[in-house]
């Protein structure tokens, strides 16, 4: 192989690597918008194996502004409910010994868990 099969190849390879990240994009996309009907995603798959690039180059003018509205709003989403699980985590490991055992006994008093259990979870906040 010469140094320009070499150059050609890479250049293939990104283009082809580029092509499957567009596809996919365009594949994920599609499914992930509640307001296309089954038919057309349908459609939209068939146009997409068949006629490929000018499916992919129609879908990207057609729809590429609601592409990233929804690729932003499914990655605001995400940030949010992670934000979330973190609070909801750190909030409960920062609960104070007076805090748990507080908790603990009023746990007791409605006859939710019994002494045993009470003096478990005591033994453990004090430890």
């Amino acid at each position: 192989m010469s140094f320009w099969d070499i150059v050609w190849f890479i250049v293939i390879f990104f283009a082809f690597a580029t092509y499957l990240l567009v596809l996919f994009s365009i594949v994920a996309d599609l499914f992930r918008d509640p307001q296309v009907s089954g038919g057309m995603k349908a459609l939209w798959v068939v146009c997409l194996i068949f006629f490929t690039f000018i499916t992919a180059i129609v879908y990207l003018i057609v729809r590429g502004r609601g592409m990233n509205e929804r690729s932003t709003k499914k990655y605001a989403e995400s940030r949010q409910a992670q934000d979330e699980y973190v609070r909801a985590v750190a909030g409960a490991t920062s609960t104070s010994a007076p805090e748990q055992i507080a908790k603990a006994k009023e746990l007791l008093d409605s006859g939710t868990i019994s002494a045993d259990e009470f003096a478990a979870l005591k033994a453990k906040a004090l430890a």
